[in-house]
Protein backbone atom coordinates (compact mmCIF):
# COMPACT_ATOMS: atom_id res chain seq x y z
CA UNK A 1 0.00 0.00 0.00
CA UNK A 2 1.49 3.33 -1.10
CA UNK A 3 1.46 6.28 1.23
CA UNK A 4 -0.28 9.25 -0.21
CA UNK A 5 1.92 12.31 -0.01
CA UNK A 6 0.27 15.46 1.23
CA UNK A 7 0.55 18.57 -0.93
CA UNK A 8 3.11 21.14 0.12
CA UNK A 9 2.19 24.61 1.25
CA UNK A 10 3.37 25.97 -2.10
CA UNK A 11 0.92 23.73 -3.90
CA UNK A 12 -1.95 24.87 -1.71
CA UNK A 13 -1.17 28.59 -1.62
CA UNK A 14 0.65 29.75 -4.75
CA UNK A 15 3.06 32.62 -4.34
CA UNK A 16 1.68 35.94 -5.45
CA UNK A 17 3.30 39.23 -6.18
CA UNK A 18 1.29 40.80 -3.34
CA UNK A 19 3.09 38.66 -0.76
CA UNK A 20 6.49 40.11 -1.60
CA UNK A 21 7.57 43.05 0.55
CA UNK A 22 7.01 46.51 -0.81
CA UNK A 23 10.21 48.44 -1.54
CA UNK A 24 10.86 51.28 0.85
CA UNK A 25 10.09 54.73 -0.52
CA UNK A 26 12.78 57.35 -0.08
CA UNK A 27 11.67 60.97 -0.08
CA UNK A 28 13.97 63.83 -0.95
CA UNK A 29 14.93 66.50 1.55
CA UNK A 30 13.13 69.11 -0.55
CA UNK A 31 9.91 67.04 -0.59
CA UNK A 32 9.96 66.71 3.20
CA UNK A 33 10.56 70.42 3.73
CA UNK A 34 7.76 71.32 1.32
CA UNK A 35 5.36 68.90 3.01
CA UNK A 36 6.14 70.36 6.46
CA UNK A 37 5.72 73.90 5.12
CA UNK A 38 2.31 72.99 3.69
CA UNK A 39 1.34 71.38 7.02
CA UNK A 40 2.32 74.56 8.88
CA UNK A 41 0.38 76.79 6.48
CA UNK A 42 -2.81 75.23 7.91
CA UNK A 43 -4.63 75.43 4.56
CA UNK A 44 -5.26 71.68 4.81
CA UNK A 45 -5.53 69.25 7.66
CA UNK A 46 -2.66 66.86 8.24
CA UNK A 47 -4.82 63.94 7.17
CA UNK A 48 -5.87 65.55 3.88
CA UNK A 49 -2.31 66.58 3.08
CA UNK A 50 -0.98 63.10 3.85
CA UNK A 51 -3.57 61.51 1.56
CA UNK A 52 -2.74 63.97 -1.21
CA UNK A 53 1.00 63.31 -0.90
CA UNK A 54 0.55 59.54 -0.56
CA UNK A 55 2.23 59.23 2.84
CA UNK A 56 1.06 58.37 6.34
CA UNK A 57 -0.17 61.19 8.53
CA UNK A 58 2.13 60.13 11.36
CA UNK A 59 5.11 60.37 9.01
CA UNK A 60 4.18 63.94 8.21
CA UNK A 61 4.09 64.85 11.90
CA UNK A 62 7.40 63.06 12.51
CA UNK A 63 9.01 65.15 9.78
CA UNK A 64 7.58 68.31 11.36
CA UNK A 65 8.95 67.35 14.79
CA UNK A 66 12.35 66.53 13.33
CA UNK A 67 12.32 69.82 11.44
CA UNK A 68 11.73 71.68 14.74
CA UNK A 69 14.58 69.84 16.49
CA UNK A 70 17.26 70.35 13.86
CA UNK A 71 19.43 73.36 13.20
CA UNK A 72 18.71 75.48 10.11
CA UNK A 73 20.42 74.25 6.96
CA UNK A 74 20.87 70.71 8.27
CA UNK A 75 19.55 67.98 5.98
CA UNK A 76 16.88 65.52 7.04
CA UNK A 77 18.50 62.21 7.96
CA UNK A 78 16.55 59.05 8.38
CA UNK A 79 17.19 57.11 11.57
CA UNK A 80 19.68 54.31 11.41
CA UNK A 81 23.26 53.83 10.45
CA UNK A 82 24.95 56.88 8.90
CA UNK A 83 26.35 56.62 5.39
CA UNK A 84 29.86 55.18 5.20
CA UNK A 85 31.11 58.44 3.70
CA UNK A 86 30.08 60.21 6.93
CA UNK A 87 31.80 57.76 9.27
CA UNK A 88 35.15 58.61 10.73
CA UNK A 89 38.12 56.44 9.85
CA UNK A 90 38.11 54.88 13.33
CA UNK A 91 34.43 53.92 13.01
CA UNK A 92 35.05 52.40 9.58
CA UNK A 93 37.98 50.38 10.90
CA UNK A 94 35.93 49.19 13.89
CA UNK A 95 33.16 48.05 11.57
CA UNK A 96 35.65 46.20 9.33
CA UNK A 97 37.25 44.56 12.39
CA UNK A 98 33.88 43.38 13.69
CA UNK A 99 33.08 41.91 10.27
CA UNK A 100 36.47 40.12 10.20
CA UNK A 101 35.86 38.68 13.68
CA UNK A 102 32.45 37.41 12.58
CA UNK A 103 33.93 35.78 9.46
CA UNK A 104 36.67 34.17 11.56
CA UNK A 105 34.12 32.72 13.98
CA UNK A 106 32.18 31.22 11.07
CA UNK A 107 35.33 29.69 9.61
CA UNK A 108 36.29 28.20 12.99
CA UNK A 109 32.87 26.58 13.30
CA UNK A 110 33.14 25.21 9.77
CA UNK A 111 36.61 23.82 10.52
CA UNK A 112 35.29 22.08 13.63
CA UNK A 113 32.42 20.64 11.59
CA UNK A 114 34.78 19.27 8.94
CA UNK A 115 37.05 17.79 11.63
CA UNK A 116 34.08 15.93 13.15
CA UNK A 117 33.11 14.57 9.74
CA UNK A 118 36.59 13.11 9.17
CA UNK A 119 36.44 11.08 12.39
Amino acid sequence: MKKKQLPSKRDIVPASSASSPKPRTVFSDEFKREAVARLRSEEQTGTDLAVELGIRRTQLYKWAKKFDEQTPGETFRSPGRPATSELSEVDQLRRELAKAHEELAILKKFDAYLTRLKK
